[in-house]
């Protein structure tokens, strides 16, 4: 089967007061139509970085290279007229914080019908009618009525169905879904991610899911890419990633999380020290000033992939003591 996406190499630089950082080093994955990818990491790691530059939604001034390809399509480099024509169509993106996704002075049909007519080329009546059945699909309570609502007539939930339709809109082959249950409360977060788990499964797209929530991918998807310091520290099947947490970072966000049962007042783990800034980041392992198993070597250069297992490799050169320290 074919690649639904290959990323290789990829390399983001920004211009920042301090000059260029890398705010993306060395990524590389690949998908097949069906396929379920995890993104995980704390905040800075590069995870929404990664999604932007799949979206070709980078900031201003952002040196792009590597490569990105959408089945046959090469997206570095692409023209900005020519990227139009994939995101939103081809790719389509469920944002983080759906109340500033939305745009406020429009109503939520005219906002899901938008792509429609843009990239279907469908009438104004026609739009309304596609725009009705995706709310509808999308499970939104009385979505006739909700059609000419604004968005801040809606709940955190609803305006993240709302956000789920825009981007199913054009049938994409590629969902990105970025941290999309981050301000909903629990309950309505296991609504809203089974139901991307049921759309991504009925249209057999692909689903790239970024989470800090160990949980959420456990449960959802079926490969997970741990990030840290704008590069891919670990990465594997789920389960095999889960089973052996080869790289010291993986280990450290898994005793961290926080797990029922615990005796009263007991302090959670954490991680010492915190993520570098992009222009910080040192030349080898960018875990390396918060690993307790750093050595000289770690800090010379940045670690060559090692394969663990059948699928599943790591970025560190002492990952086969990590399990002892």
């Amino acid at each position: 089967m074919s690649d639904l996406l290959a990323v290789s190499d990829l390399r983001v630089t920004l211009a920042t007061s301090r000059g260029p950082a890398d705010a993306l080093r060395e990524i590389g994955f690949s998908m097949a139509r069906g396929d379920t990818v995890g993104l995980i990491g704390e905040s800075g790691c590069g995870k929404s970085m990664t999604a932007l530059a799949l979206m070709g939604l980078l900031p201003e001034g952002a040196r792009v290279s590597g490569s990105i390809r959408l089945q046959d399509q090469e997206l570095v480099g692409l023209p900005e007229s020519e990227y139009c024509r994939v995101r939103g169509n081809r790719i389509g993106m469920v944002f983080q914080e759906p109340m500033t996704a939305l745009n406020p002075l429009h109503t939520i049909g005219r906002q899901i019908g938008e792509s429609l007519r843009l990239h279907k080329g469908l009438s104004g009546p026609a739009a309304r009618a596609q725009a009705l059945r995706l709310l509808e699909r999308v499970q939104l309570p009385q979505a006739a009525q909700r059609l000419d609502a604004y968005p801040h007539q809606l709940s955190g939930g609803q305006r993240q169905r709302v956000v789920i339709a825009i981007a199913l809109a054009c049938g994409p082959d590629l969902l990105v879904a970025d941290e999309p249950t981050t301000a909903l409360d629990v309950t309505i977060q296991r609504e809203v991610l089974d139901l991307i788990r049921e759309l991504v499964r009925e249209d057999g797209m692909g689903l790239l899911l970024i989470s800090h929530d160990l949980g959420v991918m456990a449960d959802t998807v079926q490969r997970l890419l741990v990030m840290y310091g704008g590069t891919v520290v670990e990465s594997g099947p789920t389960a095999a990633v889960f089973e052996r947490l080869a790289h010291p970072y993986s280990r450290g966000l898994f005793a961290a999380r926080p797990r029922i049962g615990l005796p009263r007042g007991t302090r959670l783990a954490t991680i010492p020290g915190r993520v570098p800034e992009l222009a910080d980041l040192p030349r080898g392992c960018p875990f390396a000033d918060r690993c307790v198993l750093v050595v000289d070597e770690c800090r010379r250069a940045l670690p060559a992939l090692d394969e663990v297992g059948p699928g599943h490799a790591v970025r560190c050169i002492r990952w086969k003591d990590v399990a002892k320290a």
